[in-house]
């Protein structure tokens, strides 16, 4: 129903950690202790995915979203548990996807990217601390976020230069050339490697809307205004 957010349960092999994501809106997904834990936290965080759900021109459709409904528990990993991320692949996952599908999971992920990109235009450059003095800063995040994906590249055929990510161009050629290795394995009926094609993407919008999320909690702006 158009009302209704899919979600799915990735449960780790422990029990120790659940994690819901949701299939038609790659980069939503949260973690907690159990399962009512985990759809909580997720739903807490609607409104601010929305923000990327305008981004991609999709705001409508989002705003619609009255209920979540879960559809699918999978087994999850050692990782999951230790984590509380998603590192498993669904059977949604492996499902085929049509290339208008395959389109509307790309703009999406395009959606999450522009919004990392405006969250680290603007937050401060040091991050507020943990309750030890620990944590990174932004920039440091940053170069994180796009180290690991520039690794994930590789599985599509993507070999981005070190620190080209870093620049403007750098970046915006490497996002070209990820979007059309995705579309070119999808036309070939290839995995990136060993993952579906539709945990690529979710997986690299998850780990970008995780890290933009970070640097909006911890930014320290405001505070020194």
């Amino acid at each position: 129903m158009a009302d209704e957010c899919r979600v799915m349960l990735e449960i780790g092999p422990k029990g120790k950690r659940a994690v819901a994501v949701a299939p038609d809106w790659p980069g939503l997904e949260r973690g907690a202790k159990t399962e009512e834990a985990a759809i909580e936290r997720f739903a807490s965080y609607l409104p601010r995915y929305a923000k990327v759900a305008k981004l991609a021109g999709m705001d409508a459709e989002f705003a619609a979203i009255t209920t979540v409904e879960v559809v699918e528990h999978y087994p999850g990993t050692g990782s999951t548990d230790f984590w509380g991320i998603s590192f498993a692949f669904s059977g949604i996952d492996r499902q085929d996807m049509s290339s208008e599908a395959l389109e509307r999971e790309l703009t999406l992920m395009q959606a999450c990217w522009t919004y990392f990109d405006d969250v680290r235009s603007r937050v401060s450059a040091e991050m507020q601390k943990g309750p030890r003095g620990g944590g990174r800063d932004r920039d440091h995040i940053v170069r994180h976020t796009f180290g690991t994906e520039q690794d994930w590249a590789e599985k599509i055929g993507v070999l981005t230069p070190q620190g080209a990510m870093l620049t403007d161009a750098g970046l915006k050629a490497h996002r070209a050339a990820y979007r059309d290795a995705i579309r070119a394995f999808h036309a070939q009926g290839k995995m990136a490697r060993t993952w579906p094609l539709r945990y690529l993407i979710r997986h690299t919008a998850y780990h970008t809307m995780d890290h933009a999320w970070e640097m909006e909690d911890k930014d320290l702006t405001a505070k020194r205004a």
